[in-house]
């Protein structure tokens, strides 16, 4: 079953990437999601740099009690704020095959309400 979801994944993922493509103004927000932690990357595909990046693994979120959702939704709020000093303030969602619930949706809807837009 495991090689069944990967491959269902691995298919969403490349047909959403033939579409989907960042810039340095407007640069790809990826998401990553594994068991126990969530990434995110800014990422700009012309030049292949990622520009901003935050997970639940930085110490001042890692340290916060709360469930995997609320952890989900600091980084969503953190990564807004590192954007945003960066100058970036429209990105273009990516997210890599998951579903668009729970941890995904949660971060995505704290990046909207810390100033991102997509």
């Amino acid at each position: 079953m495991a090689n069944n979801k990967a491959f269902r994944r691995d298919r969403i993922k490349h047909r959403v990437r033939k579409v989907v493509s960042g810039s340095s103004e407007r640069p790809r927000m990826s998401v990553f999601r594994s068991n126990r932690d969530i990434y995110v990357q800014l990422i700009d595909d012309a030049t292949g740099h990622t520009l901003v990046s935050a997970s639940s693994t930085v110490a001042s979120i890692r340290e916060q009690q709360g469930t995997k959702i609320e952890k989900s939704a600091m980084v969503g709020k953190f990564i807004a704020e590192k954007a945003i000093a960066a100058g970036i303030n429209t990105v273009v969602f990516d997210r890599n095959g998951y579903l668009y619930h729970g941890r995904v949706k949660s971060l995505a809807d704290a990046a909207r309400e810390g100033g991102l837009i997509f």
